[in-house]
């Protein structure tokens, strides 16, 4: 498989990332885990300029980010200014609000990509939009997000699919990266694992019930860049540990 390809989805630390002196512990403590790359989510108030310091500093290199809809809206010059400071190619948003959720809001979202999309192929850029569950919502006899990428070409739009949000949906995730294969930069890596009680909750890789040696072989095959560990949950898990099992499972499978 892929060296130097595994990465901390840092929304996973995102209680720890608030202030530029924790983002300097942060980014530390994951270098010190082990992974290469990170992606960054959910900072509070910090310079970009101080967090791109902190970031060469720590030898990681930033894979990608999640930026809310609306600065790709109303601030795609910025945007694209503090992607070139963290040497970023890769863009992403990580939900859209709730009124894109319906074929007319399929229909809206792209209208609106568009533009922005080929302002940031100009700039060497891509953008890849991440899924949750809701997105395989089924209309008719197809679901909003097989729409979104039968409708979008791979040159628009590409995918960072996410593991766990797919199972949620009903989905399976070696089938969906294997569908996205060619248009994957980044897949997010989260296991599902079920309680006695019936509860699905977010798990560390290998910690729970999903069929990682397919998915893993499909994503090899669909030439994933990068692959990012996220647990938006860790249930009183200190989650930089969290983050750590992780990486010593993924290792274990052959990833690094």
């Amino acid at each position: 498989m892929k060296e130097n390809a595994l990465g901390a989805q840092l929304y996973t630390v995102r209680a720890f990332t608030q202030t530029i002196e924790d983002v300097a512990v942060t980014l530390k403590k994951v270098a010190d885990i082990g992974y290469t790359a990170i992606q960054i989510s959910a900072f509070g108030p910090v310079d970009p300029k101080q967090v791109a310091r902190l970031v060469e500093d720590s030898g990681l290199t930033v894979a990608i980010t999640h930026m809310g809809w609306n600065r790709f809206q109303n601030a795609l010059d910025e945007v694209i200014a503090v992607h070139k400071l963290w040497g970023c190619v890769h863009t992403a948003v990580g939900s859209l609000p709730g009124e894109y959720r319906s074929l007319d809001g399929l229909k809206r979202f792209l209208d609106e990509l568009a533009p922005i999309t080929e302002r940031l192929a100009q700039e060497g850029m891509d953008f890849s939009y991440h899924n949750h569950n809701h997105e395989l919502a089924r209309y008719g006899d197809r679901t909003w997000l097989e729409m979104l990428y039968e409708q979008a070409s791979p040159e628009m739009l590409k995918a960072e699919l996410d593991t766990y949000w797919i199972q949620a949906g009903g989905g399976d995730p070696a089938a969906w990266v294997r569908r996205c294969a060619g248009r994957q930069p980044v897949l997010h890596l989260k296991d599902m694992a079920v309680t006695p009680e019936r509860e699905q909750r977010m798990a560390e890789i290998g910690e729970g019930n999903m069929n990682w040696p397919a998915i893993l072989q499909a994503a090899e095959e669909g030439g994933v860049e990068w692959y990012l560990v996220e647990q938006d949950e860790c249930y009183g898990r200190d989650p930089f540990e969290s983050l750590a099992v992780s990486y010593r499972n993924l290792r274990a499978m052959g990833l690094s």
